[in-house]
This record gives structure tokens, C-alpha cells and sequence, in this order.
């Protein structure tokens, strides 16, 4: 029990790691949206990403257990 809560607790250290990341990614990838072309679509664009983000924070959890095998 001991070994599992251990890799649970580096896992939920990873996890945020990851977390990290994306919010960085996310942020690098919405400052490139330019509103110079079309408003309507800049909204989109940003939409998609912002629903990108949403999906891959929900997988860090999953990705990171993964990881260190403590499911």
C-alpha cells in the first residue's frame, strides 16, 4: 500500500508539471492569434484552443499515473 501511494504522490507531482505546460503552450498559441484579417475568426481559433486545453488538462491525471503505474 505503501509503494502505491508513493508513485500516487509522484504522480500528482507530474501531474501538475504537465499542467504547467499546457497552460504555456495554451498561452504561447492564443498571443499568436492576430485579429487583423477577420474578428470572426480569431474567435474560433481561440475557441478551439481554449477546447484543446480543456481536453488535454482532463488526460495529465491519466497521462501521469500512467506513467509511474500507480492506477
Amino acid at each position: 500500500m505503501g509503494n502505491n501511494y508513493l508513485r500516487g504522490l509522484v504522480a500528482l507531482g507530474l501531474q501538475g508539471f504537465f499542467i504547467m505546460i499546457c497552460v504555456a503552450i495554451y498561452a504561447v498559441l492564443v498571443g499568436q492569434i492576430t485579429s487583423g484579417g477577420s474578428l470572426h475568426i480569431a474567435i474560433w481559433q481561440c475557441a478551439g484552443y481554449t477546447v484543446l486545453l480543456c481536453f488535454s488538462l482532463f488526460k495529465t491525471g491519466a497521462v501521469s499515473k500512467s506513467i509511474f503505474n500507480a492506477h
